[in-house]
């Protein structure tokens, strides 16, 4: 009894399978690494000097060669920064007034960039070309009248001439409406057709789908009102009212500077930011890659 023994034909090896980096290519990226190591060093230096600098006193860092080690002043400089300008109050000053900013504003540029997207109207091209035209306005122009509309609505020294009027956002219309293009106009018709209202369409079906470009315009607008410092500067005039930019900018005066405080106060200043970035990095990412690739 004879056993016959079938050999299957021999698969071929892709190229790509058995192709080894050339050396040339292996230093490129070796180099690459290093330059990004390097990046981010040097970015990482300044926030290691303001966290060393945090503790120690102002005469401290002026010593040669300057201290690169913390030191034992954190304490005090925290106490004396409380003392000074109530540290403790502005940064709920500025939570405050950054948080509802970035709810209202985000609500309304989303509506606004909807509406651009998704409804049919005369005049839709020439109200894209008005937001797209008010990007080229300096901010500093509209200063003295926005000052003027505040000062005959009374609204100086308050919290609502700081909020209020950068509502609008037309980053934020422009960045939402390039989201909401890209969501299909069946599904709008099958809740339409089911009986869904507008508004309750927009919030429970096409908001949740936008959250990559809704989370990266919340980091944007949070940032935005929190490091805004002219124009509270402006309206804000009692100082249980500054926020943490304004209030910082008290603590140099024409003869005297303090470092130490001013360090300590704007470490303190970028934890919020740093912690919203880490709550909606993904988002953020995915935020500004959408509509970068075309199906």
């Amino acid at each position: 009894m004879s056993t016959t023994v079938v050999r299957s034909p021999a698969v071929a090896k892709s190229p790509a399978v058995t192709r080894r980096r050339s050396p040339l290519h292996r230093l490129a990226g070796f180099g690459a690494g290093l330059v990004l190591v390097a990046g981010a060093v040097v970015s990482l230096v300044p926030f290691l000097w303001m966290a060393v600098a945090s503790t120690r006193s102002t005469s401290e860092l002026f010593h040669s060669p300057p201290p690169f080690l913390p030191g034992g002043r954190l304490l005090d400089n925290l106490a004396r920064l409380e003392e000074t300008i109530g540290f403790g109050r502005v940064m709920l000053n500025s939570l405050g007034i950054a948080l509802v900013h970035t709810v209202l504003s985000s609500l309304v540029s989303a509506m606004c960039g909807y509406g651009l997207a998704k409804f049919r109207f005369r005049g839709r091209g020439l109200l894209l070309g008005v937001v797209l035209a008010t990007m080229m306005i300096p901010f500093q122009v509209l200063l003295v009248p926005l000052f003027q509309m505040m000062a005959s609505l009374g609204w100086v020294n308050s919290y609502q001439a700081v909020i209020l009027p950068f509502l609008a956002s037309s980053f934020g219309i422009l960045l939402m409406r390039q989201g909401f293009l890209d969501f299909p106009d069946e599904l709008l018709e099958s809740a339409r057709i089911d009986g869904s209202g507008e508004v309750r369409t927009f919030f429970t079906v096409v908001l949740p789908c936008v959250r990559p470009q809704l989370g990266a315009l919340v980091i944007f607008t949070f940032m935005s009102a929190w490091n805004s410092f002219i124009w509270p500067l402006l309206m804000l005039n009692s100082e249980d009212k500054y926020t943490v930019p304004v209030a910082l900018n008290t603590l140099t005066g024409l003869t005297r500077i303090d470092y130490s405080g001013l360090m300590l106060g704007s470490l303190l200043a970028t934890l919020p930011l740093m912690a919203l970035f880490l709550c909606f990095q993904r988002q953020f990412i995915s935020g500004l890659l959408g509509g970068a690739v075309k199906q």
